[in-house]
């Protein structure tokens, strides 16, 4: 099936319009008509290459909420009308010991991406929610619980579960003094996240400017780590600081901030390897930790929570024609903290 979608055709290529072929559901499939979808900067990362290995053309987009216009005659989770998401996963093995556990995003032969991935189903490439539709196995579909501004949902699909996830595993909330790096699309939800968790939550950042916004995302104080007496303060006194920066920085300064056998964990993806001070970690028993995004059991308990606590990201809706110029606004950091694409502008 041909659908309108935008495409990078190469690395310094902006994104243009382009025609996708997209599978005829099978029993199992749902076709989804997509509503919204966000902006992330894996997207950026992959749409230019600056991780290595992209094949274009190349249809971003990972962060889908669509209505279901379609399903196979096997499929008994969803039916038509019904608004669901899509993040990052569209397959996985399923039978692996991590699949088993519905950690699918740690699959170990490899999880299908939802793109620039290869398609087990097609034997070709998968194409992302910068699209008119798409299909994916029910079993990879989510429900969205959010009865209003579903516009807003979409963020929740990566920025929302990449934060939610290691706040839940290693229980961040009541009692625990939790640090967030960086105020983007992923610091600003997990500052709202660990709020609502009941965690005393400080705010890192490098821009005094940022201080009144993470107060009123739920931040209960402001660390300005560009003030050296303000760092020397926090030393020792985190529990579980969440790194959000995708930039290179350093990650001892964090790692001293942390309390004997407290942890931090980075979701942000610098594109060069970081030189981490040993003693940091071994005189206090700290620990060093990565986190992708979540599995889909946890990424429906996730969505769900958010609904129920009425928690939402904030965002900047995009017609479909202007993301060229909102992935330069994303790298100069000029959003407030996700766009999203109103895909009926496609």
């Amino acid at each position: 099936m041909s659908t309108k979608a935008y495409a990078a055709s190469g690395p310094k290529e902006k994104l243009e319009p382009f025609s996708i072929e997209r599978r005829k559901p099978g029993p199992k499939d749902v076709k989804i008509d997509i509503l919204y979808c966000g902006v992330c900067h894996s997207d950026i990362h992959e749409a230019r290459d600056e991780w290595g290995g992209t094949v274009y053309p190349v249809v971003p987009g990972h962060e889908i909420v669509g209505k279901v216009s379609a399903v196979g005659s096997e499929v008994k989770k969803f039916k038509e009308g019904d608004i669901v998401g899509v993040g990052c996963l569209v397959d996985s093995c399923r039978t692996c010991e991590n699949c088993k556990q519905g950690l699918e995003q740690y699959c170990l032969p490899g999880g299908t991406f939802t793109y620039n991935s290869m398609d087990k189903k097609t034997g070709g490439v998968t194409y992302g929610g910068y699209s008119k539709d798409i299909v994916v196995d029910e079993d990879f579909v989510l429900r969205v619980t959010h009865k209003d501004s579903i516009e807003k949902v979409a963020p929740l699909l990566c920025a929302g579960i990449t934060t939610y996830s290691p706040l839940r595993h290693w229980k961040a909330g009541k009692g625990s003094k939790v640090g967030v790096v960086g105020l983007g699309g992923l610091g600003h939800m997990a500052v709202k996240l660990a709020s609502s968790f009941g965690a005393d939550v400080t705010m890192f950042s490098t821009s005094p400017s940022k201080e009144k916004d993470a107060e009123k995302l739920g931040a209960h104080h402001f660390i300005l780590t560009k003030d050296p007496e303000s760092v020397k303060k926090a030393a020792g006194s985190f529990d579980f600081i969440l790194d959000t920066v995708s930039a290179p920085h350093d990650y001892n300064m964090y790692l001293n901030m942390l309390k004997m056998g407290g942890q931090m964990v980075c979701v942000g993806l610098p594109p060069v390897p970081a030189e981490i001070n040993m003693s940091g970690l071994i005189h206090a028993r700290r620990g060093l930790n990565g986190s992708l995004i979540g599995g889909l059991p946890e990424t429906q308990e996730m969505l769900d929570y958010c609904a129920e606590h009425n928690i939402l990201p904030e965002v900047e809706m995009i017609r479909m024609d202007q993301i060229n110029e909102a992935y330069d606004r994303v790298v100069k950091g000029d959003v407030k903290y996700r766009f999203v694409i109103d895909m009926r502008t496609l």
